[in-house]
């Protein structure tokens, strides 16, 4: 794969005990060093009119403010220092990168892997949340519609929380499908399964707001029962992922089971989707907070465009995952329709 990576990313200084900090980015190029055929890319910066195509005007400039009188602790959870500023175009610029790159025809083992930070999908329109200053995602999904790059983009967020800050930017939105598996109750509190759109954009949210202890057999059956055939009912020219590997059973602050391998079968899965599609696929970084398993899931990811055939579990999910998906499947406006 190609990584966007810069090291503008690792001056946003959350300090050594909070979850998100650079060493997330260091461990993963750590891991990468044992893998074949990775290739590192440098991006541009966002531009403050890319950002403000999802983010408030007012907001953005509160933030450079922010960021420009020394930082601190936006919330309790959310840290900058002056450096986050630059740190936060970047990331945001670095995941601009991969989609369009992604769209330019880089696929195969050349797909395209934004290593940025701070992550992005918890930060709403006006605001910053959840360790997120600017959505990235958000951003670059916006970025190639307004360019004409791409008419559709669906974005699947597999972090284990749920992504807000997505969700309410194109809640009303029509051109961008949000689909999210998380774990049920965990920060923010959002993402419930009537929660699918409205407006222009009715239908075009779809959450699977899984159990905890959830593990790789209900993640497959919430992908192949809901996410796949959503997304080729949408139709997309991108697949953008947040790609968050905190629902893996080792990270500190879930409690979800998903393996290695697990991330490697969704990975397979959206490269699957997205050829069905005609669409390109393009990754994102967001959460994952043990060192060792963000690493390996990142290389897992490597990995499957690299030509691994991952495991797949054989084991059915349970029966209150099976229970959401029929509901899921029998109210979901797209689904329903299909």
């Amino acid at each position: 794969m190609k990584f966007g990576y810069s090291e503008v990313c690792l001056a946003h200084d959350t300090g050594k005990r909070h979850p998100e900090n650079p060493d997330r980015l260091r461990a993963i190029r750590k891991a990468l060093t044992r893998k074949h055929g990775v290739e590192y890319v440098e991006a541009d910066s966002a531009t403050e009119s890319e950002v403000t195509a999802v983010h408030d005007a007012g907001y953005v400039d509160e933030f450079r403010e922010f960021c420009a009188s020394g930082g601190g602790n936006w919330d309790p959870d959310t840290v900058a220092v002056e450096e986050t500023w630059d740190a936060a175009l970047e990331s945001a610029g670095l995941a601009c990168w991969a989609a369009d790159a992604a769209l330019a025809g880089e696929d195969g083992r050349q797909t395209p892997f934004s290593l940025g930070r701070p992550p992005g999908h918890h930060a709403v329109a006006d605001d910053a949340m959840g360790f997120c200053f600017f959505n990235n995602a958000a951003v670059a999904a916006q970025l190639v519609i307004d360019a004409g790059d791409a008419e559709r983009v669906a974005i699947l967020d597999w972090d284990v929380h749920h992504g807000n800050g997505t969700q309410d930017i194109f809640y009303d939105d029509e051109d961008v499908f949000y689909a999210s598996i998380h774990e049920d109750g965990l920060y923010p509190g959002t993402g419930e399964i009537d929660e699918s759109g409205m407006g222009d954009g009715r239908g075009a949210t779809l959450n699977a707001p899984l159990p905890a202890g959830s593990g790789d057999p209900e993640y497959r059956t919430v992908f192949d029962e809901l996410v796949a055939p959503a997304f080729a009912a949408f139709d997309p020219d991108l697949v953008l992922v947040s790609a968050g590997f905190d629902a893996h059973r080792h990270d500190p602050i879930s409690r979800m089971r998903v393996s290695t391998d697990g991330y490697g079968m969704l990975t397979a899965r959206v490269r699957e989707t997205a050829d069905e599609a005609g669409a390109a696929p393009a990754f994102v970084l967001e959460g994952g907070y043990g060192l060792d398993t963000l690493s390996d899931g990142v290389a897992m990811v490597h990995e499957v465009f690299d030509g691994m055939e991952p495991v797949v579990s054989e084991e059915e999910a349970n029966e209150d995952v099976l229970e959401l998906v029929s509901g899921v499947r029998d109210s979901h406006p797209l689904l329903d329709s299909a």
